[in-house]
């Protein structure tokens, strides 16, 4: 039987979507793959490109939650937000896995599948990421109150630091900028948070910090400077515990 490589958005939903269409083939799983974007052609092989269909992915997402659990389907969506080029195939083989199961709720401990493998890993590594920028984030205040953060994930977590924050900040309205990708959490005060483009929203457009906040830099600075003790300085430590790539976007390692 001829490989089927269904091609799809690099989303959530355009992922979900793929798996969707690849059940609907009912031409079974081992000819057919999921990629979420078109590589480098194979031979004999046919590539069928996915249009996302939110309802379609919606009925895969409920499926998946109520067969396989929370903890499995958290798993999958980090691994989903993973910048890893075979996360589709690995999320779509994994989610075939778990369904085929009598307790799909176990699927997350089936290590020995090279694909429950791979999403038990994306899932760690996105989740790493997740957890240190939840203490690593920065905001600075606008001159008009806004609370605004900039970052560069390595992968796509920005959905996934939203909601924490909203949690802690539902008072406040703030912004969560992934700068690599080009989007936008906004969260208003006392109301839900949501997702935008750099297309639909400028950062030109939000004015410049506030004076207060240029105050409190200079003082947050001036304090981590003071606290350091000298002879106890260890920057491979620090780097272990602190990868540059989030120094760059913290206020304390400024000038």
């Amino acid at each position: 039987m001829e490989e089927k490589y269904l091609i799809c958005e690099d989303s959530l939903e355009g992922i979900f979507t793929g798996i969707y269409e690849a059940y609907a083939l009912r031409e079974g799983h081992r000819h057919i793959h999921i990629q979420t974007e078109q590589q480098d052609p194979r031979l004999f092989a046919v590539c069928l490109p996915v249009q996302t269909d939110k309802t379609k992915a919606m009925k895969v997402a409920r499926t998946i939650h109520g067969r396989l659990g929370q903890e499995a389907y958290l798993d999958i969506c980090r691994a989903i937000a993973s910048e890893d080029e075979e996360k589709g195939e690995a999320v779509y083989k994994t989610a075939v896995c778990g369904l085929a199961m009598k307790n799909g709720r176990q699927v997350m401990d089936n290590l020995a599948d090279r694909y429950v493998h791979k999403v038990f890993e994306l899932s760690r590594n996105t989740g790493n990421e997740i957890h240190h920028l939840t203490g690593f984030l920065r905001f600075q205040e606008l001159e008009n109150g806004i609370l605004f953060a900039r970052f560069a994930p390595k992968n796509n977590i920005v959905s996934f630091l939203a909601p924490h924050f909203a949690d802690r900040l539902p008072l406040c309205n703030f912004l969560i900028f992934d700068e690599k990708r080009g989007i936008f959490a906004v969260h208003p005060a006392e109301k839900s948070w949501y997702l935008v483009t750099d297309a639909e929203i400028s950062e030109e457009s939000f004015g410049p910090y506030s004076e207060e906040e240029g105050e409190y830099q200079e003082l947050f600075r001036f304090f981590c400077k003071k606290i350091a003790i000298k002879e106890r300085k260890n920057l491979k430590l620090q780097r272990n515990m602190l990868p540059l790539r989030f120094q760059d976007y913290m206020i304390e390692f400024g000038k």
